[in-house]
């Protein structure tokens, strides 16, 4: 099996803290989300997250106008220029110091950072080899980074920074209740001005579209209006120009009891202000005349950011307390984008049988469904009252389980989103594991509060039997896929191999020398894989009960310090074992993780450590240091246990702490880091990716799908202007072949399309073994994404037909392939069988017309004005043209199963 799987997603949160960017056609959200940046499609209905990572959480993102260059900064002030649409990092920066505000210019060739007190103003570095902007700066450069000029004059943190639109003037906003109004270059008559008048931190300033007014707005609530005036009592005889200066016009104020303003936004163009407050409650006025036009409630908790893309259409708001991500349309009101992440632990995580799925669930109480092609959340279950510790998929049917330690095991039906079953036990149980039978009939769970294990009917909801024997909490369940053995392992250092299903129940116990984390059996039912307490991972056979094999992994797990370790890395006794093993698919290979940031990949035949990932580099999270720094150690313990923000600080004037023994602020708040740990790990059912739960969210690692580029294969001959020359020819296999050594897919998926559908058998009949496998796994891609769907099915039927034997014989190479070309069909059937139950009721209705009247909708389906035939993408119904859904005689074509 292929181990070079790499980092392809991130999924279980959405937003995290910074501030949200619209690009400039407004169509795409970028999403801080920890020390990575999220990309939502909002058209698509997609996602992606960036390849490259900061060291810290990342603060402050801003978007080149053009689009092409991201600028993210981290909290400690280091920041990545990247090319933003192919995804690569250009430069590495640092600030030094923390950034509270950034914006390029508009025409951006700039852009402006708060530092603090400061603001400094940089050029913006060019894109390698590109040609635009100043011929100095074109290219690849020794140091792109370069400071134009810095402006000093606040008395506190700059809060933010607004342009104006010629790019000659910017203002900033202070926490020393003023804003200021700089030019970027001397200009003649011009003094940095000064507008005082606010009684609180100054949040936000803006200016309007005619650049006649500016626009301030402070905590408290307070919207101030400034204008270009001159002294309200001097008679306009005897003004000079010296008497003008910028005045304040008008007052407004927003009436929220106990709530005060986090977040503002405003769009020049349609004069809309967004205002956002810490009661969750968000407000749009219309400016200058300060009329509301909503006030509406998304959240019950902080509103942290809100952005408002450049049609003034859609509005983004976040929520870091509850890790929400809405995009609302205020002109319509409705939702574009709503998204919430698990805010709290990732528990538990499985992949559904088809592997299109991932199921996670959390310590806040609530099971998510994942889409793992779009990166967005399918729905959310909140039936439990309790943290929810497991979750497993049956094998048949769309059927979830899940355990809690509210005392409750719960059945999902994934089709109708609903929870049809609850398994309770005699006495008040908190679950910790959960087992299904492949047949689904039998659900089995195990409790850290007792010694025994509980076995329900799903049908019936009615506990069958407790299975007694185990003198120690339950830690791990696991059912063998061929339903005969229950296998359970325990704190009391044994593994016992239950049969449920005989008459006597009888146990063979597995004594092992240290407690038992995690217990799974190896997909062809014959060898289960057993992780203990000591770092060891053993491998034990199912039929005999006999050790086959061993590894000490003690080494491979611990990795990574904690702010309160007084001993190295690798000698901290917690992160030396796996709390969490998985088998893959073909079970050569074991994944391994536990409370360190790395997963181990092992070789289960030869048990080499054939590669370690590492999960997390962010240093806002405990536990990824190899080694502490000496110099982050105060006098009043590690820096990173001092609480840096809020009025609370520890580092605030100690005035109030003299007295030995005294703090500041509420001893209950949470002052530690979250450590870094992986609690579960799960390979897709396709074998090309698996994921983690980590502390950051949900990590996917993924093989690279695309064929692989051979040079060797190639000859002078073989460009992709012979590809099509063959094409024209007639050369179908001659030209696939070429297309598929050229490793172009643009070229492929025409050379593909091309092909006669009456040639379709002859050319995979001769089509070469060796690009059997490729051609099945581009099939299967084309037949997942593209409209063609009778042409992928016939290409489809006539590789299984034809190729059926060597399929067969070489199952295990061509395993993966197969689930996708698998999933694929499942998809397709599923959107024919929509398609023909709307036709169905479509011509149910017309049937019941009368007859003028259905003579008329007969006529309106001639012309093409009634859906015949569409491919479903995300639920959403994509018509065909005219020539697909009319034969240009009148007449409808109705494309659906006989």
């Amino acid at each position: 099996m292929k181990t070079d799987f790499n980092f392809s997603n991130l999924l279980g949160t959405v937003y995290r803290k910074g501030n949200l960017v619209y690009t400039d056609d407004g169509n795409t959200l970028l999403s801080p989300v920890g020390n990575r940046v999220t990309v939502f499609d909002l058209v698509n209905n997609k996602s992606h997250t960036l390849p490259f990572a900061h060291r810290t959480n990342i603060a402050r993102i801003a978007l080149h106008p053009q689009g092409q260059l991201l600028l993210t900064i981290d909290e400690q002030g280091h920041a990545i220029l990247s090319h933003f649409t192919r995804r690569v990092v250009l430069y590495h920066f640092s600030l030094k110091g923390a950034v509270s505000a950034l914006v390029f210019s508009p025409n951006g060739r700039f852009f402006a950072v708060a530092l603090g007190r400061k603001i400094e103003v940089w050029k913006t570095p060019s894109t390698p080899g590109s040609t635009e902007g100043d011929e100095e700066g074109a290219g690849l450069e020794f140091a792109p980074f370069v400071r134009y000029r810095t402006y000093v004059g606040h008395h506190d943190t700059a809060q933010n920074i607004e342009w104006s639109s010629d790019g000659r003037f910017f203002l900033s906003a202070s926490k020393d209740l003023t804003a200021r109004i700089w030019s970027l270059d001397p200009e003649e008559g011009f003094t940095p001005t000064v507008l005082a008048g606010h009684r609180t931190a100054v949040h936000a300033a803006w200016f309007s579209y005619d650049q006649e007014t500016i626009y301030t707005i402070s905590k408290d609530g307070a919207l101030f209006q400034w204008r270009y005036l001159p002294p309200p009592d001097v008679d306009p005889d005897a003004l000079t120009a010296d008497d003008e200066r910028w005045r304040i016009d008008e007052r407004h104020y927003f009436f929220q009891d106990h709530a005060q303003l986090t977040t503002a936004a405003f769009h020049a163009s349609s004069k809309l202000l967004v205002t956002g407050f810490s009661n969750g409650i968000f407000m749009l006025h219309e400016l200058p005349s300060f009329s509301e036009i909503h006030k509406l409630s998304i959240s019950s908790s902080t509103i942290d950011t809100v952005s408002v893309n450049k049609s003034g259409e859609w509005l983004a708001f976040g929520s870091s307390a509850q890790g929400q991500l809405l995009v609302w349309e205020w002109q319509s009101e409705s939702y574009i984008l709503k998204q919430q992440g698990h805010f709290d632990n990732l528990n538990a995580l499985t992949y559904s049988p088809s592997g299109d799925r991932i199921i996670t669930c959390a310590d806040d109480g609530k099971i998510k469904v994942w889409d793992a092609a779009s990166g967005f959340c399918v729905v959310t279950f909140t039936e439990h009252t309790s943290g929810v510790t497991a979750c497993e998929f049956a094998r048949r049917g769309n059927v979830l389980f899940t355990a809690s330690l509210d005392g409750s095991v719960r059945a999902f039906d994934l089709i109708r989103y609903r929870c049809f079953r609850t398994f309770t036990a005699p006495k008040r149980l908190s679950f910790s594991s959960i087992a299904v039978d492949p047949s689904g009939e039998v659900v089995a769970a195990g409790s850290l509060d007792d010694f025994d294990v509980h076995i329900w009917s799903v049908q019936t909801g009615q506990l069958l039997d407790t299975l007694s024997g185990h003198e120690g909490p339950i830690s791990s369940l696991s059912f063998a896929p061929n339903g005969g053995t229950l296998i359970s392992g325990s704190w009391d250092r044994t593994v016992r191999l239950w049969s449920i299903f005989q008459r006597t129940q009888t146990s063979e116990p597995l004594q092992l020398q240290a407690d038992i984390l995690a217990v799974v059996v190896r997909p062809d039912s014959k060898q289960i894989a057993v992780s203990t307490l000591d770092g060891q991972l053993t491998f034990w056979s199912l039929t005999s009960g006999s050790q086959e094999s061993g590894l000490d992994g003690r080494r491979d797990a611990s990795g990574g310090r904690k702010a309160t370790d007084r001993r190295l890395a690798a000698n901290v006794a917690g992160t030396k074992s796996f709390n969490t093993i998985a088998y893959s698919a073909d079970g050569t290979v074991l994944l391994a993780s536990g409370n360190s940031k790395y997963i181990c990949l092992y070789a289960v035949e030869t048990g080499v450590l054939l590669r370690k990932f590492t999960v997390s580099v962010n240093l806002s999270l405990d536990g990824t240091q190899e080694f502490l720094n000496s110099k982050l150690l105060t006098e009043a313990g590690p820096q990173a246990l001092l609480d840096q923000s809020g009025e609370a600080s520890d580092l605030e004037d100690r005035i109030d702490t003299t007295l030995p023994g005294s703090k500041r602020g509420d001893a209950g708040t949470r002052k530690a880091a979250p450590e870094v740990r992986v609690p579960s790990v799960a390979f897709s059912s396709t074998g090309r990716a698996f994921c983690a739960a980590s502390t950051e969210g949900l990590l996917i690692y993924s093989l690279d799908s695309t064929v692989t580029f051979d040079p060797f294969d190639l000859d002078i001959d073989v460009t992709p202007a012979s590809t099509l020359e063959t094409l024209q020819q007639g050369k179908w296999l001659q030209a696939l072949i070429m297309a598929f050594r050229l490793s172009a897919p643009k070229l492929l998926r025409q050379v593909y399309i091309s092909i006669a559908v009456t040639d379709i058998d002859l050319v995979v009949r001769d089509a070469p073994v060796v690009y059997l496998e490729p051609l099945l796994r581009f099939v299967a891609v084309e037949a997942d994404t593209s409209p063609h769907f009778q042409l992928n099915l016939i290409w489809i039927e006539a590789l299984l037909r034809l190729h059926g034997r060597v399929l067969k014989e070489r199952q295990g190479e061509f395993a993966e392939v197969v689930r996708l070309v698998q999933r694929a069909v499942g998809r397709l059937q599923g959107e024919i069988m929509r398609m023909t139950e709307r036709n169905e009721r479509t011509v149910e209705f017309l049937l019941a017309q009368p007859k003028a009247g259905a003579e008329a909708q007969v006529k309106a389906i001639g012309n093409g004005h009634v859906e015949t035939n569409g491919h479903a993408n995300g639920g959403a119904d994509t018509h065909g043209s005219d020539d697909e859904m009319s034969d240009g005689s009148g007449e409808a074509e109705w494309i659906g199963l006989d």
